[in-house]
């Protein structure tokens, strides 16, 4: 790479922003690792960035070091996230920024991982390092907050998307959804899939709509498709039943699923997961935990109101993504995007603030976080 020139002023702030626009780029193709990002500065020039790309892969640090134009010694690196000091997948990152000399690390987050929770920043002072730690903290939590989260809860971060119309409906009465949303929009939507680790609908979904529930073009991660079924039943002249082989497919059921069903569905070559709980809301909790075992960090649900009301039931909605298409459906029985029990009072809302609002075409999309919260608790 060629070196880069950055204005002085807050120059520090300046190279951190670029480091997390750098571990954005491993979204889908790092985790269950976080997302890191890594800029090496010497005087008021970068002279070396890199990211963690994917999973198994050089770590964000060891791949600035690789890049540098110049000899990285007496530099100051920048990092959204303290470096490890244990042999994982690759080496620590710590032997690799003492042997490159570097003078100073300035790190965003530290890292609360039990294999590393300071032992990095210990290791790097221990070592004549400069540490200094806090720089865009806020962001480099928020960028990595699905990996935070799986680690404080041991739980999945659940991403709801829809499509809606201007008065709220997803769907006329008699069922038709194709299409609400724009090519534009449904673009960005195979842009989730193909980042995330699973994909998750209800059985009626898989049998009005068929949907394949893949990314098309293909994305840095294969997901699972996922249906949640009592019964553990899908269709089976389904897109999903036939490609089961090809494509993983994950029947998640109830203790009322019988063992002539769990065959079934086995010699179609679905897996499936039964999970305890009295009803649906009950049991996303314990689901995503055990989605969580599997390595999993992302799940994108993509509805329909049954499932994405079962999720704001049970208070684990992480993440929305709402395309908003200007239409009118109308009908008391149309469909809107959350079904469920719902909340009891305003008092009870779930706080969702968009973090992003554009325009694609005429549909405006918006994305952002929620503060789930369990009714029930």
């Amino acid at each position: 790479m060629k070196s880069i020139d950055l204005v002085p002023d807050d120059y520090s702030s300046r190279c951190m922003a670029r480091a997390l626009e750098l571990a954005a780029r491993g979204l889908g193709g790092a985790e269950p690792n976080p997302l890191v990002g890594c800029v090496i500065s010497d005087g008021q020039s970068i002279v070396g960035e890199g990211w963690h790309a994917v999973f198994g892969g050089a770590h964000a640090e060891v791949a600035a070091l690789r890049s540098c134009v110049s000899s990285p010694a007496g530099c100051t690196m920048y990092v959204t996230l303290e470096p490890c000091n244990h042999h994982g997948k690759t080496p620590p990152c710590v032997d690799a920024i003492r042997n490159a000399s570097i003078k100073r690390v300035v790190v965003a987050m530290t890292d609360p991982h039990p294999k590393v929770a300071g032992t990095g920043i210990r290791s790097l002072r221990d070592a004549g390092i400069e540490v200094q730690v806090g720089i865009c903290e806020a962001q480099a939590r928020r960028l990595n907050a699905p990996y935070l989260h799986r680690l404080s809860t041991g739980c999945c971060w659940v991403i709801g998307k829809w499509a809606m119309s201007l008065d709220g409906k997803i769907a006329t009465t008699t069922g038709e959804s194709r299409w609400i949303s724009n090519e534009q929009s449904r673009q960005i939507v195979h842009e989730l899939r193909g980042r995330v680790d699973a994909i998750v609908v209800g059985r009626r979904t898989v049998e009005r709509d068929d949907p394949l529930l893949t990314a098309r073009p293909a994305g840095p991660r294969t997901a699972t498709r996922v249906v949640l079924s009592s019964q553990g039943t899908i269709p089976p002249d389904s897109q999903l039943r036939r490609t089961a082989r090809e494509i993983p497919v994950l029947v998640v059921a109830s203790t009322a699923m019988s063992s002539e069903q769990q065959r079934q569905l086995d010699a179609w070559g679905c897996q499936t997961m039964v999970v305890e709980g009295a009803d649906h809301s009950q049991r996303w909790r314990p689901m995503l935990r055990l989605f969580a075992e599997r390595g999993w960090t992302n799940v994108l649900v993509e509805g329909g109101a049954g499932v994405l009301g079962d999720c704001l039931d049970a208070g684990v909605l992480n993440e929305w993504h709402l395309f908003l298409a200007p239409k009118l459906i109308g009908g008391a029985h149309a469909p809107s995007p959350f079904a469920g029990n719902g909340r009891a009072s305003l008092s009870q809302t779930v706080i969702a603030p968009p973090h992003e609002i554009r325009r694609l075409g005429d549909d405006v999309y918006m994305w952002g976080p929620c503060a789930p919260t369990d009714p029930r608790e």
